[in-house]
């Protein structure tokens, strides 16, 4: 029975530890009907409560076989759109705050997109020479352009397979938002630097010459994660002065030059397998998200692993630390009580489009 929706006003001064009671109780009177879902870098006082962990192509693998009928994310916007795309229609999403955004995602958006479809046909014919690729860390509607032009979804684990796909379907590429993932993946299948050119959407032809778009394989859009962002070479010289033996592995949103210096360069799980599976007692500079580094520092103490993160900076993504303890609750009573609050719901036109990408996605990956 649906009673007065519970405003989160009477959650703002309640402790982390009532608040951790209450998703307890919460969760044990919704029973199945409810599944969490955690990113790798989300805060231990919420990643706990995860009946699955993940980054971003293992929890999409999920929303395409849960039974549930709330799938609470916790990750930030563009994840429960995916989530809401790929789960039958009368499941419900929710994202416990809704300002959990992502800062990448906001550096590119439909119009800027649209507007820079139409600077390259004057150039080339985007939809016949054109592939676009979206990473996953973008909104609903992106990924709708891209199933519209033919295009597709990428994440971090599956970029290779995705690009070479891309290349099998058209001569170009044109990469969006972030320019590292899409400039590191290019460089490891081999592809000239100067053939990766950045495409800036706030100038004529993307700041680049006729002559610069026609010579470009891949035109990487003029964005980039804030976190990965702040890594440097200097980190890892560093380390390696104070650690010969010790090894560097980096998230492929870092900068090209921590990605080149690097040991191993791969996704969130590819990091957290990588490490996990190491022999005792090696040591680890780690260049990605603070709260996914911590935890694994804390889980690999007992084989005397050493877990270092890269940044001298204490830069966790702010936006994924907004789900706290307190929105969780709130989401959660309110569930009991028969109300959804902050329902993520995507148009069913641009529904319908962007899962054709994640379909192509999830098929050649």
């Amino acid at each position: 029975m649906q009673t007065a929706t519970i405003t989160f006003d009477q959650f703002q001064s309640t402790k982390d530890d009532d608040c951790q009671e209450r998703i307890l109780a919460a969760r044990e009177k919704l029973g199945d009907r409810l599944v969490i879902l955690g990113h790798h870098y989300q805060h231990e006082s919420v990643y706990r409560h995860a009946n699955f962990a993940g980054d971003s192509l293992k929890l999409a693998k999920y929303c395409d076989n849960l039974d549930a009928e709330y799938i609470v994310f916790l990750g930030v916007h563009f994840m429960a759109e995916v989530a809401d795309i790929l789960s039958r229609p009368d499941q419900k999403v929710i994202l416990p705050d809704l300002a959990a955004g992502c800062s990448m995602a906001d550096m590119a958006n439909l119009a800027k997109v649209e507007r820079s479809y139409r600077e390259l046909n004057k150039v080339l014919n985007f939809d016949e020479d054109i592939t676009p690729i979206t990473y996953i860390n973008s909104a609903a509607d992106l990924k709708a352009f891209c199933g519209e032009h033919g295009g597709i979804v990428c994440t971090s684990t599956n970029a290779p397979k995705i690009l070479d796909w891309a290349f099998k379907q058209r001569e170009k590429v044109f990469f969006f938002p972030d320019q590292n993932l899409g400039r590191w993946t290019g460089h490891k299948m081999g592809i000239p630097l100067e053939e990766m050119p950045v495409w800036d959407p706030d100038l004529p032809l993307g700041g680049l010459t006729e002559e610069e778009i026609k010579k470009a394989k891949v035109l990487l859009w003029k964005g980039h994660c804030a976190v990965h962002q702040m890594f440097r070479a200097q980190n890892i010289e560093q380390f390696r002065k104070e650690h010969p033996n010790g090894n560097v592995i980096s998230h492929p949103e870092s900068p090209f030059e921590v990605c080149l210096n690097s040991d191993f360069v791969g996704s969130t799980e590819y990091i957290l397998n990588t490490v996990k599976e190491a022999e005792p007692g090696t040591k680890w500079l780690i260049g990605t998200e603070l709260n996914l580094v911590t935890r694994l520092a804390e889980e690999m103490k007992p084989e005397n692993k050493h877990v270092q993160f890269m940044s001298h900076v204490v830069c966790e993504c702010s936006t994924m630390a907004r789900i706290d303890p307190q929105h969780l609750a709130w989401c959660l009573e309110n569930l009991v009580e028969g109300n959804v609050v902050n329902q993520i719901t995507v148009p069913a036109d641009e529904a319908t489009l962007a899962k054709l990408t994640l379909d192509r996605m999830l098929a050649a990956s």
